[in-house]
């Protein structure tokens, strides 16, 4: 299965659950929405409660991501770090060993086929 195909279908299951299950909570808890005077449609309660819920998982993972994502941009700049000081410090080695391995591997001759 595809990854949109995968996240289609999660969308479309959550949004039917959301719903169905929303609905029935409100109804048998007996729980009313009011903004100001007027009464909130059941939907739009739901609706809201939704929008809430997933305000809050987006700042969730924004906080997540950030603090690791700045863990690994401070380990990869200390790799990062470690192999300019192994380049710079080994360099001269490094240069005779590419020298030595040009000048001595194989060359291979073209076959000629007729």
């Amino acid at each position: 299965m595809s990854f949109f195909k995968s996240l289609i279908l999660a969308i479309i299951a959550t949004l039917v659950l959301t719903y169905a299950l929303g609905i029935s909570v409100l109804q048998i808890l007996d729980v009313n929405m009011y903004m100001g005077d007027e009464l909130v449609e059941p939907l739009a309660a739901i609706s809201i409660s939704a929008l809430v819920a997933v305000v809050l998982v987006v700042v969730a993972l924004a906080i997540v991501l950030s603090v690791f994502g700045t863990v690994i941009f401070a380990v990869m700049l200390v790799i990062g770090g470690l192999a300019m000081v192994a380049i710079g410090a080994f360099w001269p080695i490094i240069l005779i060993a590419g020298v030595i391995y040009l000048m001595t591997k194989e060359k291979k001759q073209p076959e000629i086929t007729y």
